[in-house]
Formats: structure tokens, C-alpha cells, sequence
């Protein structure tokens, strides 16, 4: 999975759960790009395997099967 599907995971997510969805690709270094999703943030790098998503979706507060 790369860093674009996980962000249109989570920008449907926040959508079909009525919260905001902010995406800043100026705040991370480089290549990472910072995400908040309701109230949660955090940094989302280029490439993205099953247990980085995993981190990612448990530093949201999101569980892997509503997505």
C-alpha cells in the first residue's frame, strides 16, 4: 500500500464518520506528509507496509475494520 490509498482511506473514512479531515504535506520533512483526522494527528511517510498502517491507524484512534 502506498501513502495515496491509505489517505483516501482515511479521508472516506472521515467523511462517512462526519469529522474533519486535514492533510499538510508542508509540516512533515521530506517526503512525510502530516494528517489529522478529527482530533487525532499524525505523520503519514511514502511508503506504508501492513504494520506501519497498523501504527498509523492505532495513533488516529481508528479501527482497521471500519475502514
Amino acid at each position: 500500500m502506498n501513502r495515496d490509498q491509505l489517505i483516501r482511506e482515511l479521508r472516506r473514512y472521515a467523511n462517512t464518520n462526519g469529522l474533519e479531515f486535514e492533510l499538510d504535506k508542508k509540516r512533515g520533512n521530506g517526503s512525510h506528509y502530516q494528517v489529522r483526522v478529527g482530533s487525532e494527528r499524525t505523520i503519514i511517510a511514502h511508503e506504508i507496509d501492513p504494520f506501519r498502517r497498523m501504527k498509523i491507524l492505532k495513533q488516529l484512534k481508528i479501527d482497521p475494520t471500519n475502514l
